[in-house]
């Protein structure tokens, strides 16, 4: 019994130690960093490693969003404070977030981030379809930006999967628990396997990673670096060269910021402390290298991404293009940047639903195209997480795709209606005589010049009176002469006829 007492003190004794050398480590920031922790099947267990190696003072909040049974009352917050002396609380509607405390999602509930303040809502699925981690994730992501950190725990399903890579989108950070260290692995393999994941480590191992990348990057940012400064120019040139003759892709047509805040981002993940130091790593390590490659590509994308642009094309579009000579010829649409095809795969079934409204029949041909030859692949699967229920209404997930286990894969109807095709829009021969070309959240990245030389081949490749879409936060403010805007909010637009085109793009 002495034994046990002692192994017990000395347990808790290097338990405190290891909690406290953490806590030397950071230095505190005026922005509080929310860490999102989700977790189903097996959580627990998790959660028990992971705080019991966090610091109490670290100066971050933790909001845990596990699958809970909507039917009872939760004991978790009891549970957490056995663990940790952080202060933990069940949320309740427009709580505020502090630092150094534990905010757990209560039963049957929604929980979103805005303004600091967590928001709770009724869930509008069917229980067996919520997906309450990917819908935190995704308001982390949006509320966050660059200084949201996501933690996914052992679980079943895809729950996650959405919301990190909207994280991962924004330049956030993403820890995966280890799938061999997990009672439950199915989420986390989901993950691993759909989105960039930063670090895969056990429970144990998380809160080091988590202190040292907090600390790395209040480093990285004090170091200001600046676009214009020859020693990141360079930087960024040798990145551009090396990245050019390992993928064949070149991204000097990128914004140098873009560029920077990405370099930013490996620098602190890999915890090393200078650019030299990031270059020297990604000539000995080419995985590293094929890592930046896909996180320039920033390929976030969804099913109906923005609904109103989809209920723009099915009210305003689709019935003009059905019209006088055009109801004859075969529908054509280009979808430039799809990555793993969900744009292309939302079209395509919002025009199928058209034509069975309509009583119309037309050929269908949609040539969706990406630079990423590993999001072609996945894209002509067709094969999704089943947590795209999230963003596909019932109606259609029931008639256009086909559930296998926990995941959805795309009939044949609308699967063969694309040709998916890696295809540099930079570069390569554009594909012509469109009737509609979707090119949403490319242009942001890309610099003034190259915008406006996009929109000279997408008014080349444009049927007369042919439409555009981009995203709702790109301009054509350079090439307002080659497009008349149809609707500003959604960045609508269509070929003005009147404007020959000149193709400058080499």
């Amino acid at each position: 019994m002495i034994a046990y007492v002692i192994t017990n003190l000395l347990f808790q004794f290097l338990k405190i130690r290891a909690r406290t050398q953490l806590q030397g480590k950071i230095k505190k920031d005026s922005s509080i960093l929310i860490v999102g922790i989700g977790a189903s099947a097996g959580g627990l267990e998790s959660f028990k490693k992971f705080f019991s190696n966090v610091p109490v003072d670290s100066g971050m909040a933790f909001v845990l969003v596990p699958h809970l049974d909507p039917t009872r009352e939760s004991i978790l917050t009891d549970l957490i404070m056995e663990y940790t002396s952080m202060n933990a609380f069940q949320a309740v509607d427009d709580m505020k977030i502090e630092p150094n405390t534990i905010y757990i999602i209560p039963p049957n509930a929604n929980m979103t981030l805005a303004n600091g303040r967590l928001k709770l809502s009724p869930p509008t699925a069917p229980r067996g379809l919520r997906t309450p981690i990917d819908h935190f994730f995704r308001s982390l992501a949006k509320e966050q930006g660059d200084l949201s950190i996501c933690v996914l725990f052992s679980g079943t399903g895809t729950d996650g999967t959405l919301g990190i890579r909207e994280i991962n989108g924004v330049g956030g950070m993403v820890i995966v628990q280890d799938p061999s260290s997990a009672e439950y692995d199915g989420m986390l393999k989901s993950a691993i396997q759909n989105a960039l994941v930063d670090y895969v480590v056990p429970p144990s191992e998380m809160a080091e990673k988590l202190v040292s990348y907090v600390q790395k990057r209040q480093n990285v940012k004090k170091k200001e670096y600046k676009i214009d400064t020859p020693s990141v120019m360079n930087s960024i040139k040798d990145l551009l060269d090396l990245l050019r003759d390992q993928t064949g892709h070149d991204f000097t047509s990128y914004k140098e910021n873009t560029l920077l805040r990405r370099m930013e981002r490996r620098l602190t993940i890999n915890q090393l402390h200078a650019f030299p130091d990031y270059i020297e790593l990604v000539k000995k390590n080419k995985k590293e290298l094929d890592i930046l490659f896909k996180e320039l590509l920033i390929g976030v994308t969804n099913f109906f991404r923005d609904r109103e642009a989809f209920d723009l094309l099915e009210e305003k579009v689709l019935p003009t293009l059905f019209k006088g000579d055009l109801a004859n010829k075969p529908l054509r649409i280009w979808v430039p940047g799809c990555s793993t095809g969900e744009e292309a795969y939302s079209i395509a079934i919002l025009v199928h639903e058209f034509l069975e409204k309509s009583g119309k029949k037309k050929k269908i041909q949609i040539f969706a195209s990406d630079i990423d030859e590993t999001s072609m692949e996945r894209a002509r699967t067709g094969v999704y997480p089943d947590n795209i229920a999230a963003d596909v209404p019932s109606l259609l997930l029931k008639k256009y795709f086909k559930a296998e286990g926990n995941y959805y894969k795309i009939k044949k109807n609308i699967r063969e209606c694309i040709i998916f095709a890696v295809h540099d829009v930079l570069s390569d021969p554009p594909f012509s005589k469109m009737d509609l070309i979707s090119c949403r959240n490319l242009l942001i990245y890309l610099k003034p010049a190259i915008q406006n030389d996009l929109m000279v081949l997408f008014h080349y490749a444009l049927n007369p009176k042919g439409y555009m879409l981009l995203g709702n936060s790109e301009t054509i403010t350079g090439s307002s002469n080659l497009f008349l805007c149809i609707n500003p909010k959604w960045k609508l637009f269509q070929r003005n006829d009147a404007t020959p085109a000149i193709l400058n793009i080499s």
